[in-house]
């Protein structure tokens, strides 16, 4: 069965960190660009990172940068969002995604193969 799965999600205090999995089952991430995604309650699904094949090229939404480092481990056929300073905010539910690019050029307008189900990530005191 082809499939993403994320993990790492829960429940974190305002400043703490959390670190997501996107594991790739039955398929090589190796050639694909991997995007997180995130949809907060009540709103839009945003884009927030993206990690090219490579991994040699990254970008991050403006709200994001320098508090989350995306990397990828092609030999465990895993991606990974590293988020420290979490604010309220951050809470979503993230998800991975393996994109019709190898690149992030306007990734976030890239089409999608895969999906990975969501992990929730709540950031509350």
């Amino acid at each position: 069965q082809l499939q993403l799965v994320e993990s790492g999600g829960g429940l974190e205090q305002p400043g703490g960190s959390l670190r997501l999995s996107c594991a790739a089952s039955g398929f090589t991430l190796d050639n694909y660009a991997i995007g997180w995604f995130r949809q907060a309650p009540g709103k839009e699904r945003e884009g927030v990172s993206c990690i090219s094949s490579s991994g040699g090229s990254t970008n991050y939404v403006d709200s994001v940068k320098g508090r989350f480092t995306i990397s990828r481990d092609n030999a465990k056929n895993t991606v990974y969002l590293q988020m420290n300073s979490l604010k309220p905010e951050d809470t979503a539910i993230y998800y991975c995604a393996a994109l019709k690019s190898s690149g992030c050029f306007l990734w976030e307008h890239r089409g999608v193969d895969y999906w990975g189900k969501g992990t929730l990530v709540t950031v509350s005191s």
